[in-house]
């Protein structure tokens, strides 16, 4: 749904798109500052890497890699050098432990201040219980001619970027986990919904208008649904609400609620709306325990504008004539099952089960809804 992407980070002031990290980055000069050692010894295997000559860009090193058990401390050798001159930088480690694709200050393991040649620098760290298993990224940079913090997708002219491979064991098992995105939604099948949830593990940053997980909801409104409203209140974070239609055209959005603060709540017509996804977020990188309820208000079937084409025979055994300036929005039983079926000036309805059903059309700029007797 890259259009969504396109869409969201044009109403938003965003921090960036992360949910794949960021490459275009790194030093555009060969010599001076530069990483010269790492080592760093895990459960199978470690990484064991000696720099000199630089490299423009980011280096790719993931194909060299070690295995880190969730909840269990770890050591990590780093001389921050040069392959020239002599000048003073700056050097920081981070390791995605979330694998939400970008590098947070909340894992940082390692920073770095001087001017080479200095001895090489040992930094003890945890890694998180409830770290995600599974293969994620280790990156460290050292950038000339400034201070701390770093930023791990900065571009300059002097220093050193490089990525290695970090395998996450006995850590949280994602593989029942399912709403990280579009293509595996979490499925809201009837209204109301409740439910909690936690972005904090096992999902990833989809969604660009903050630099936080995203959880993703899906619904198909029924016809007799008129607004659907959603509400997050009850939150342990600064949450983000974003609604988008199936082709991923903004709907909706909303970051602070009226009625219950920092939480986000947001109502939407669903009135001629195919398939919605509900996303929930942070604000700028924030996760946490979260609380989601949706409902809809519905359609009074009973109230129907004396402006309203005929719409005839009604009860209708098998033709029902429809006037051709009326488009049909939605078809549906009483229960609000959509019925799917082809309508023109002549629909035939001799295949649908005898019942009553709720005809849904716009004409002349209003939606009407009237109820059809099947024989």
């Amino acid at each position: 749904m890259k259009k969504l992407l396109l869409i969201l980070s044009l109403v938003s002031v965003s921090t960036g798109f992360y949910s794949q990290y960021c490459t275009t980055v790194g030093p555009s000069s060969t010599i001076d500052s530069n990483v010269e050692l790492v080592q760093l010894t895990g459960e199978s295997g470690g990484i064991n890497f000696t720099g000199c000559p630089g490299v423009v860009g980011l280096q790719d090193l993931t194909s060299m890699s070690t295995i880190l058990n969730a909840g269990s401390a770890y050591t990590i050798s780093v001389k921050f050098g040069t392959c020239g001159g002599n000048y003073n930088g700056a050097g920081t480690i981070w390791i995605d432990f979330d694998q939400s694709g970008a590098f947070d200050a909340s894992e940082v393991i390692g920073t770095w201040q001087g001017i080479p040649p200095v001895a090489t620098s040992v930094f003890n760290f945890n890694v998180p219980a409830g770290a995600q298993n599974g293969f994620t990224r280790m990156r460290i940079t050292q950038q000339e001619g400034t201070g701390l913090p770093l930023n791990p997708c900065a571009s300059f002219t002097w220093g050193s970027v490089m990525d290695f491979g970090i395998n996450i064991g006995n850590g949280v098992d994602c593989s029942g986990y399912i709403g990280d995105d579009e293509t595996d939604p979490i499925v809201v099948s009837s209204l109301p919904y409740s439910a909690t949830g936690d972005n904090s593990y096992c999902y990833s940053n989809q969604n660009p208008v903050y630099n936080s997980p995203d959880v993703y909801y899906k619904i198909n409104p029924s016809p007799l649904m008129q607004q659907i409203n959603v509400s997050l209140c009850g939150s342990s974070f600064d949450t983000f609400l974003t609604v988008v239609d199936g082709a991923g055209e903004l709907v909706a959005f909303n970051d602070d609620s009226e009625t219950c603060g920092t939480s986000s709540e947001v109502s939407f017509s669903a009135q001629g709306l195919g398939l919605v996804y509900i996303i929930v977020e942070g604000w700028n990188t924030q996760m946490g325990e979260y609380s989601i309820n949706i409902n809809a208000d519905y359609v009074n079937v009973d109230e129907i504008s004396e402006q309203a084409p005929e719409l005839y025979p009604n009860p209708v055994n098998d033709i029902l004539n429809i006037p051709d300036d009326v488009k049909v929005i939605g078809f549906c039983d009483v229960n609000g099952k959509k019925i799917e079926l082809e309508f023109d000036t002549k629909t035939d309805l001799s295949r649908i089960l005898p019942g009553i059903y709720l005809l849904m059309y716009e004409y002349k700029g209003s939606v009407y809804t009237d109820r059809i007797i099947k024989l």
